[in-house]
């Protein structure tokens, strides 16, 4: 057995190898258009719709609800038919298609979402609701469809761990400069002309701009993202031990290790989300600062994220995935206690960017490397690859949408609680910062016990295809 053991590693490394910048660069392009409306989303939807369009906490929250619902049940749906369909595109590869079909949803239905209503601007709630919500659940469905054919890539092109590690890294670099776009581009326009006042209903012209030059480049990124990556002929399909037999969806949910890991990302998902939400609403009703203010912040956020994301490869391959998870949390939550404690003209002037620097830096942490769990999850069971991040995002989109109304219908709309968004980004936040740890410390305890109790042929991978064969064997 171990000399088997070795000459797989011997022929491993041999027939492996790194994937070009070009591929990798390319790769990142390929989630911009979803980056930047994500940033639009979480950052700016409840304000555009509670300070501009003037709805009610509750009518924000619901519409956000609506969204991350849709997005939730297309996740799984979209990652179940593209693991076992070709595409939905005729001629087109399976991944690529999928992604194809969700960039064309994307580009029709999201420009509507940050528009006053077309035709019913002076009807009914309900009615401005119902119109929100199809274009919403269209956007949604094409985001889903974007962001799982996009993650299910990444073990297709490379069965290295940390190549994987890299091209989720380079995903996350996208992401982070795609937002700090997003972030300079609202500030151009909101401080345009001089104006420094509070957001009001004058501005939802400059809100359409944002959007569409926001499109507008994620349009380019989308083009060149399909130009330059081929499906099937990636690295990764060079290695001995991918072509695994696809299980089936019975066989991944009875893997117990499947929720432990959606645990984490729905935990790190919540931090990240969530703090994106609502702190430019606690600047807006804490804090009271201006329209400016409240791109400014979310701007240094994902500076630091940037500046983080560079170092997040190399954390991993130091002290492992679980010990940089916990260096992320412990950043996240320090952001949290600083939120709660920060008092005074200091803190109003200049201590507010040392949270937002903690919150970017220690979010990029937990996030790439809760990616990088799944994809270890996944390992060379590639064909099954898109179903688990349609799980992974399933939790993630419904707990967030859930939070959120949750949070928003707590909310007295009498301005008698202006507090309210700083408890909320310090124990919601903080809280799902520790729950994230506990998933750790569970995957923690279970490696101890495999160790224990059975060999590990391949020390890279700790994957489904394992854990269920094991199953198999043990049946």
């Amino acid at each position: 057995m171990e000399s088997s053991q070795h000459l797989i590693s011997n022929d491993y490394t041999e027939v492996y190898q790194s994937l070009p910048i070009r591929l990798q660069l390319a790769y990142g392009m390929g989630h911009v258009l979803n980056d930047i409306c994500a940033s639009l989303w979480f950052t700016y939807l409840l304000v555009f719709f509670q300070l501009v369009l003037q709805f009610s906490n509750w009518e924000a929250g619901f519409l956000l609800l609506v969204g991350q619902i849709a997005d939730a049940l297309a996740t799984p749906f979209v990652g179940f038919h593209s693991d076992r369909n070709r595409g939905v595109c005729c001629n087109y590869t399976k991944r690529k298609s999928w992604h194809l079909f969700g960039t064309t949803c994307v580009l029709c239905a999201f420009p509507s979402i940050f528009s006053p209503c077309f035709l019913c601007d002076n009807t009914q709630k309900w009615v401005q609701l119902l119109y929100y919500s199809i274009f919403i659940v269209i956007f949604q469905f094409g985001w889903a469809a974007v962001q799982i054919s996009h993650l299910s890539l990444i073990p297709e092109l490379t069965p290295n761990e940390h190549d994987r590690t890299r091209l989720t890294a380079v995903r996350y670099s996208f992401t982070v400069i795609s937002s700090i776009f997003v972030y300079v581009n609202a500030w151009f326009f909101l401080h345009l002309n001089g104006d420094d006042t509070k957001l009001g209903p004058s501005y939802a012209p400059k809100f359409q701009q944002i959007v569409w030059s926001g499109i507008f480049l994620g349009l380019c990124c989308s083009a060149l993202f399909h130009i330059f990556i081929k499906e099937g002929e990636g690295l990764g399909s060079r290695d001995i031990r991918g072509g695994q037999p696809r299980h089936s969806v019975s066989d991944i949910l009875k893997n117990v290790k499947i929720y432990k890991v959606a645990v984490i990302y729905m935990s790190t998902r919540l931090f990240v989300n969530l703090s994106q939400v609502f702190i430019p609403l606690y600047l807006h009703e804490t804090l009271d600062k201006t329209a400016s203010t409240l791109a400014l912040i979310p701007l240094t956020i994902f500076i630091g994220s940037f500046f983080m994301s560079f170092g997040i490869g190399k954390l991993n391959r130091m002290f492992g995935r679980k010990l940089a998870y916990f260096i992320g949390v412990v950043m996240g939550i320090a952001a949290c206690i600083w939120i709660k404690n920060g008092a005074g003209n200091f803190y109003f002037q200049y201590g507010i960017y040392g949270v937002s620097i903690l919150i970017g830096a220690g979010g990029s942490i937990v996030l790439v490397t809760s990616l990088g769990i799944t994809a270890d999850l996944i390992g060379n069971q590639t064909s099954s690859g898109a179903f688990v991040y349609g799980i992974m995002s399933f939790t993630d989109k419904l707990a967030n949408g859930i939070a959120v109304i949750i949070i928003q219908d707590l909310h007295k709309a009498d301005g008698s609680n202006k507090d309210y968004y700083r408890d909320i980004l310090t124990y919601v936040c903080g809280a799902s910062m520790v729950l994230g740890t506990f998933g750790i410390i569970s995957l923690i305890h279970r490696n101890r016990q495999e160790g224990l109790t059975r060999n590990v042929q391949v020390r890279n991978y700790n994957s489904i295809n394992s854990e269920i064969s094991t199953c198999d064997n043990s049946s």
